[in-house]
């Protein structure tokens, strides 16, 4: 299994709108994520910077940037890109994090 973290920004002020729609996540992106092989995928927000720390466990990074085609990703960059900050096609901007330190 690939530990992935990678880092996100938040507008600021929609960390409420944010968790609102993380938790009613659409099924079908769901089961896209869990299809393509991933696993114990959580997201945190640091409210100081509006940063957003995301950490996943994936089978292969192959399959995690396959994701991305997706008609069903794409479709939920585009409804989140109001709220964070985003690449011109509507991907969130994200920085990958360098694993310095892991305990099993």
């Amino acid at each position: 299994m690939i530990r992935k973290a990678f880092v996100m920004e938040l507008n600021p002020g929609k960390a409420a709108e944010y968790k609102r729609r993380h938790d009613e996540i659409w099924p079908e992106l769901f089961a896209l994520l869990k299809s393509h092989g991933v696993h114990n995928y959580s997201i945190y927000l640091c409210p100081h910077t509006h940063q957003l720390f995301a950490y996943a466990e994936i089978e292969s990074e192959a399959r995690w940037n396959a994701i991305a085609q997706a008609p069903i990703c794409r479709k939920w960059w585009v409804y989140m890109a109001d709220i964070m900050a985003t690449n011109s096609d509507s991907s969130p901007r994200a920085v990958d994090l360098t694993e310095m330190f892991h305990m099993a």
